[in-house]
């Protein structure tokens, strides 16, 4: 009788526990609810923002945007997006400007009818702290911010495991690191499930762009460590959009890229692959020792190619392809130039409209205005060089999905130095080709080239498309994403 009495003590203790945790995490989500966003046109589909705390002595938290697909939520698959930089917005620049439900223009939000929250729920998470919204009180969070910090796991025994290595092979006073090295995008999933426990067991895909190439894969397979412990995460796939995968291969596509095209010349292309190719100038600006011979490549290469056309999109005009500073970053020489005047600066504005703060339930911490891209995160651009195109590698072996995606008007990342990634990783893998390299369809045109390796690894590209494809090119974005999440082919014929 008296085991009896204490089981049910103890499991009416677990009862009352479990309810206080839903009724606490209720509250939380509603919390985050937006009411309306200043300026949007009637929707029917849910919006909430908010943040997620992942250091607590800290205050480290980060920043999200969330809205709930279309039509029947319940049955669509929950999609993370992340932006790249590294140290851009998630929010300003996919939401605001890509593939969100709206966009700014003057004082109001107009409709995107591509959005693709018509496909999925979609997450946008401004990462790492510093970054938009996202912040924390401890200024030494936002000091020598790597890969390793942005895309941390949560077991304590694998984070020292990845922090006595980083403190090994990598440099320079990591010693704070070990404080927050454990919190990042791994701790907000968790503690963002809390929130929505709905979807903690819902399809998972992990989606960005550019120097996202290095964020996504490193949480996918941080993911899958976690699983073995507990299974938290249902990842299903991962697509990466003009990503870095792998420096030299990547960078010094872009020569061919500006010659082919016609930016440079026959002499200049000839200097940029010989006397100093890209890759060799980007090591050298980051460690502040440029040689006088990449420099003199460099200004011939910047003075043909001409500050009036935009890397990210060599076809469009600089005032409307603009859209993203993220990739200024990994854009060194272009650094001093005026980068879109147009949509970049109406989402500016519109963020840092108060009743815009407000209405999202945000604030701005150590820092006056809500900027596209940080300027207080001092992370370690040598990161560009860690190859992670292995990593996706080992999500292939491990059964998830990953589709390359290249917007083919993009000389920043361009078309050439993934497709040739991707069929390197192919052959390494022993994957055959199941779909030969052919065009795909959207509406009663050719949306792009595709070519599928063992049903499992995709390269595409999006034709038109610049850098930051959903923007360019929504129609056809949408399509490839359709296709990715249904795990679908992209249409042959129209």
């Amino acid at each position: 009788m008296y085991s009896l009495t204490w089981k049910t003590m103890a499991m009416a203790a677990l009862v009352l526990q479990l309810c206080f945790l839903m009724l606490v995490e209720s509250s939380l989500s509603h919390s985050d609810k937006i009411s309306e966003l200043p300026g949007q046109p009637r929707v029917g589909f849910r919006q909430f923002s908010g943040y997620v705390t992942v250091n607590v002595k800290k205050k480290r938290s980060l920043f999200y945007y969330f809205v709930e697909a279309e039509v029947d939520p319940a049955s669509k698959p929950l999609v993370l997006w992340l932006n790249g930089g590294p140290g851009c917005s998630s929010l300003g620049v996919g939401a605001f400007s890509e593939n969100g439900p709206f966009r700014p223009k003057g004082e109001v939000l107009v409709r995107n009818e591509y959005s693709w929250n018509r496909e999925a729920n979609m997450l946008y998470l401004e990462t790492p702290v510093g970054v938009g919204f996202s912040y924390s009180t401890d200024s030494s969070s936002y000091e020598a911010v790597g890969d390793e910090i942005t895309d941390c796991c949560l077991l304590r025994w694998t984070c020292t495991i990845i922090l006595l290595w980083f403190l090994k092979v990598k440099r320079r006073n990591s010693e704070y690191m070990l404080q927050y090295q454990s919190r990042d995008n791994l701790v907000f999933l968790q503690r963002w499930f809390l929130k929505f426990p709905q979807y903690r067991h819902r399809d998972l895909f992990i989606t960005g762009e550019s120097y996202a190439g290095h964020y996504v894969p490193q949480l996918a397979k941080l993911m899958i460590q976690f699983n073995r412990k507990e299974k938290l995460f249902n990842l299903k796939g991962i697509a990466l959009g003009n990503p870095v995968l792998e420096f030299a291969t990547d960078f010094n596509s872009r020569a061919e890229f500006f010659w082919s095209h016609g930016l440079i010349s026959d002499s200049t292309y000839k200097m940029f692959t010989s006397v100093c190719n890209y890759s060799r100038y980007v090591s050298e600006y980051y460690r502040g020792t440029v040689s006088p011979l990449c420099s003199r490549v460099m200004n011939q290469v910047s003075t043909e190619t001409s500050k009036f056309v935009d890397k990210y999109d060599v076809t469009l005009d600089v005032c409307i392809s603009s859209v993203l500073s993220q990739s200024k970053i990994i854009n060194p020489q272009q650094v001093a130039e005026t980068i879109d005047v147009c949509v970049e600066d109406e989402t500016v504005n519109y963020l840092n409209r108060k009743d815009v703060q407000k209405a999202l339930h945000a604030r701005l911490v150590g820092v006056r205005r809500w900027a596209v891209c940080s300027n207080i995160l001092d992370y370690e651009l040598l990161n560009l060089e860690i190859p992670t195109i292995s990593i996706v590698g080992s999500l292939v072996k491990a059964g998830i999905p990953v589709l390359v995606y290249s917007g083919d008007q993009d000389s920043v990342i361009p078309l050439t130095g993934s497709r040739t990634l991707v069929h390197r990783l192919a052959n390494e893998l022993g994957l055959n080709t199941t779909v030969p390299y052919r065009v795909w369809f959207e509406g009663k045109q050719v949306g792009g080239w595709t070519q599928v390796y063992g049903n499992i690894l995709s390269f595409a590209t999006i034709r038109g498309a610049s850098h930051e494809a959903p923007f360019s090119q929504p129609e056809r974005s949408l399509m490839l994403f359709k296709s990715f999440l249904e795990g679908k082919p992209l249409p042959e014929v129209f």
